[in-house]
């Protein structure tokens, strides 16, 4: 999966959220929720990422959440300085746009921290990242930043 660049000076302005969607920064004393929650749907390596982002004051994950329920999250530059993700959306509410604003809630995070360019590594659904904010694929960068793991 390649690495893709966002260019974030470009970024539109962001839309309504959904009626009864918020996105917010998570809270330190939501911390086990979150990690609980990424553990339920997705992958080990990525409670580490979440752990990280989480520990970051003020916290550097975005989760979506409707009647006190999550219903995904954003981490961002966490990776590596300027690198959004890992990101995702529980299996039940796939399909409602929440994933996309996550997307472009975490990117203007990053616009607003000076970051002129935003990376997205590992790049899942590239046609996704480039209809939704104009992602372009960095020639050469698969098999993305680190290469490997060690777990």
């Amino acid at each position: 999966m390649p690495d893709l660049l966002v260019p974030l000076y470009n970024l539109p302005d962001l839309a309504p959220l959904p009626d009864g969607v918020s996105i917010r920064p998570a809270r330190p004393y939501e911390n086990h929720a979150v990690e609980g929650f990424v553990c339920e749907h997705f992958f080990d390596k990525w409670v580490s990422e979440v752990t990280v982002a989480l520990s970051a004051q003020p916290a550097k994950v975005l989760i979506a959440e409707e009647a006190g329920r999550c219903l995904g999250f954003a981490c961002y530059d966490v990776t590596a300085r300027g690198f959004f993700g890992p990101t995702g959306v529980a299996p039940k509410e796939r399909g409602r746009g929440i994933g996309k604003h996550l997307l472009m809630h975490t990117l203007h995070q990053l616009r607003h921290a000076g970051f002129a360019y935003g990376i997205i590594g590992q790049a899942g659904p590239v046609d996704f990242y480039k209809a939704a904010c104009g992602a372009i694929i960095i020639p050469d960068s698969e098999p993305g930043f680190f290469g490997g793991s060690i777990a």
